[in-house]
């Protein structure tokens, strides 16, 4: 868990892939939020396109490459809880408070990756690094 953390973290513009609501593919750019008693947390917007496709298809994929050419693919169905303690700890990132304002925002969402399983790769010609989370 711990370097897939330090990986998302060091690289905080994700893409985050779903399927849409017409079937089509749909990535946008996304950051995650940080981890909390072994979940990983993310945020959004309960007016965006993507929480209305989350609503119909949890299933997701995060993916970031590195300045070194390494990458990350992280997937998992992504569950949404109104969980106030993460709520209040995201919007210690100015970006987050600044488009929420705080915590108890009625569009503002919160969720965590369920059966999450992440790989880290890269050109080195060693094997993937692979996680259970």
């Amino acid at each position: 868990m711990k370097e897939v953390v330090e990986f998302l973290q060091a690289n905080p513009v994700q893409y985050l892939a779903t399927v849409g609501r017409d079937g089509k593919a749909k990535c946008r750019p996304f950051m995650f939020c940080f981890e909390q008693e072994g979940r990983l947390w993310f945020c959004t917007n309960n007016t965006k396109d993507v929480y209305k496709d989350l609503q119909v298809n949890p299933e997701l994929e995060v993916s970031v490459s590195s300045p070194e050419y390494a990458w990350i693919r992280l997937n998992g169905k992504a569950v949404f809880e109104n969980n106030m303690v993460v709520k209040e700890a995201c919007m210690t990132n100015p970006i987050i408070k600044g488009q929420y304002n705080e915590a108890s925002n009625p569009i503002f969402e919160v969720f965590y990756l369920e059966n999450a399983k992440a790989v880290i790769a890269d050109f080195s010609g060693n094997p993937p690094k692979e996680y259970n989370l």
